[in-house]
């Protein structure tokens, strides 16, 4: 990576860092999978199950994935009947790496877009789905106002995320997890240790689920709900358009 990772952390007044980041990820693309069955046990494609479902019935309309990565969670929409997916990411080797997961016949469109600037008409998309990228994207609050704007009335966005713990369990959890496990295995499978220390250090520099349920009212969304994922390292939040869906 053409910068130092600590370049990433969010210092106020520093400039944007997202172009470092989306290097970063390019560079991780060719083992991202592996290195998250690894770290994560596999439990993460529970989560990712669990997601698909808070979806309701938005999961088999036109859905967006976003900060798509390597695009777990579109093939789990495919799988879950939607009709049309829309892949978005910044990074483009991360998406490039997951194309092939895409099962024949499915409408999956991949789309190298900032989730700050989203290329979508306004009211474009039953629903949004963002799994352990938003962390990452600079501004949040930009990037939940595009949210709102592109969902249709009654929409739903979930986001499974990494979010700064609040219980003690999870406090316990989570900072073993950051501080041990993350970097050393992430760093062992990729071979570019600085990039998990940056993942991990980004959870620690991240709001907490509460302020972030508060960050969707602030910019549009009528209403939210939160839980805690199993084992408390992951929580999942769902946020509501108004207005009554159609799918």
């Amino acid at each position: 990576m053409a910068a130092p990772t600590e370049a990433l952390v969010p210092v106020a007044g520093a400039p944007d860092r997202a172009p470092q980041v989306r290097e970063m990820f390019d560079t991780l693309a060719p083992t991202y999978d592996r290195a998250n069955r690894i770290i994560s046990m596999g439990l993460d494609q529970g989560w990712r199950r669990q997601a698909i479902a808070a979806l309701g019935d938005a999961r088999r309309g036109e859905v967006m994935d976003l900060c798509a990565g390597t695009l777990d969670l579109s093939v789990m929409l495919c799988a879950a009947g939607a009709q049309r997916v829309h892949a978005v990411d910044f990074a483009e080797q991360m998406l490039k790496a997951g194309a092939h997961k895409i099962p024949a016949g499915h409408d999956v469109r991949l789309i190298t877009a900032d989730a700050r600037e989203l290329p979508f008409e306004d009211n474009a998309v039953d629903g949004i789905i963002a799994g352990f990228g938003l962390r990452n994207v600079p501004e949040l609050h930009r990037a939940a106002a595009e949210c709102a704007r592109v969902l249709r009335p009654g929409g739903r966005l979930v986001v499974l995320e990494f979010f700064q713990p609040e219980s003690l369990m999870s406090k316990v959890l989570q900072g073993s997890y950051n501080r041990f496990v993350m970097p050393a295995i992430g760093g062992l499978v990729s071979g570019f240790g600085p990039a998990y220390r940056y993942l991990a250090g980004s959870i620690d520099a991240f709001m907490t689920r509460g302020q972030f349920e508060r960050l969707l009212l602030d910019n549009g969304f009528a209403e939210t709900s939160g839980r805690e994922m199993f084992p408390p390292v992951a929580s999942l939040v769902v946020g509501r358009m108004p207005g009554v869906a159609h799918v």
